[in-house]
């Protein structure tokens, strides 16, 4: 049976900074590159060994992939692929979360991070971020799972949270609470129709 393992980048400095991120290209912390090495961990756990690695072209996540596949040991084929980004936060990205609730006010704020389909000014819904990650999804990884390939993915929190909506069936209003700690694996057996046959969390 194929594996699935997502991975949400370690803490990056604008994480740290209690920040808007989206597109723009920030660095790991020091505690987000121990949280991709205890990632690894985790996957050694499981005894995991990789064929393919997908990542998304910012270099928090590239940068996780590279920690964990070095912590493990392995060598893979990395593709790499915008359609992974984290989503557009528009004319919130660079400001302090705090800061933009002082300028829109919290309730509009949390309108814009976690309603499904009312994008930030500018910016991506989660509804508008899934319709890019899915397709990659279906004409990319999920490829070679049914070819029995073990995959890794290490992207964002809502580009990973696209993916979970599909593999775990949620609807729209589901997603919008699940909440994606940083460097923790969520690694999913497959069938090779694509059909999650067990989840480990």
């Amino acid at each position: 049976m194929p594996i699935l393992a997502l991975v949400r980048h370690g803490q990056s400095l604008w994480n740290h900074e209690n920040r808007f991120t989206g597109f723009v290209d920030v660095p790991l912390t020091e505690k987000g590159r121990a949280e991709a090495r205890q990632a690894a961990q985790s996957l050694q756990g499981l005894g995991i060994n990789f064929d393919v690695a997908y990542t998304s072209a910012l270099t928090r996540a590239q940068e996780t992939l590279a920690i964990i596949l070095e912590s493990l040991g392995q060598r893979v084929p990395v593709i790499r692929d915008a359609a992974l980004n984290e989503r557009h936060y528009g004319d919130l990205q660079g400001l302090n979360k705090e800061d933009a609730a002082k300028r829109w006010g919290d309730d509009q704020i949390k309108i814009w991070r976690r309603s499904y389909d009312v994008p930030p000014p500018n910016g991506e819904s989660l509804e508008m971020t899934a319709k890019r990650v899915l397709p990659f999804y279906d004409r990319g990884i999920s490829g070679d799972l049914r070819l029995g390939k073990n995959v890794l993915v290490v992207a964002h929190g809502n580009s990973n949270r696209s993916l979970v909506m599909k593999l775990d069936k949620l609807t729209g209003e589901q997603v919008i609470g699940l909440e994606l700690a940083t460097g923790v694996p969520l690694v999913y057996e497959m069938s090779k129709e694509c059909e999650v046959i067990k989840k480990h969390a």
